[in-house]
């Protein structure tokens, strides 16, 4: 299935060293013509960090898809009950997000957002960026790679030496993933070798 005239969430949290991985994907999504709509977490909507400053990321995100960013609990909730979107990338998903997310633990737009279309058995998409995927995250990996309708990015270790536990998804990736989990299929290799 293409991605063109579909209507895709991408739920942003504050992995913030990827966040232009991330707009760059979005960008992409624009041009091969899908309606995109943001969700920030309240980390990712609120925090200035040395990667930028959050009022330019919200800005930035309203100006490439024309659309304004999600912001709240109470705008994310209506995302399920008016079946708004198609698909959704948690993209970047921290570890914090994760484990939230493999434990129905609902507490931010992302969250709700992500509930919202699984409510619908609509399509989630993870594109993981966790300094510790394979120490306390691996377990929320495993839960969430074998629940229904939840796909992954694939993902490999980013800095093996430095940061023997870290793995990040590859962000390139991310149209081909939601291509294939519109069809109900994980893209495959899930786990990839560094670069």
């Amino acid at each position: 299935m293409t991605i063109s005239k579909k209507n895709v969430g991408i739920a942003i949290t504050g992995s913030f060293c990827t966040f232009d991985k991330v707009f760059a994907q979005i960008e992409r999504l624009v041009e091969e013509s899908a309606n995109v709509f943001t969700i920030f977490s309240e980390n990712a909507q609120s925090m200035d960090t040395r990667f930028g400053n959050a009022h330019s990321f919200l800005a930035k995100a309203e100006g490439i898809t024309g659309n304004k960013p999600i912001l709240t609990i109470t705008e994310a909730e209506k995302l399920g009950p008016n079946d708004l979107l198609d698909i959704i990338a948690v993209a970047p998903c921290t570890g914090n997000t994760l484990s939230k997310m493999a434990n129905a633990i609902t507490d931010t737009p992302v969250l709700m957002a992500v509930k919202g279309l699984l409510r619908n058995n609509k399509p989630i998409v993870i594109g993981i960026s966790t300094n510790d995927a394979l120490s306390n995250s691996l377990s929320n990996i495993g839960t969430l790679i074998n629940k229904k309708n939840i796909y992954f990015i694939p993902f490999g270790q980013d800095n093996f030496i430095n940061k023997p536990n870290s793995m990040i998804a590859d962000y390139s990736l991310l149209i081909p993933t939601l291509e294939y989990a519109m069809d109900g299929k994980q893209i495959q290799p899930v786990v990839t070798a560094p670069d």
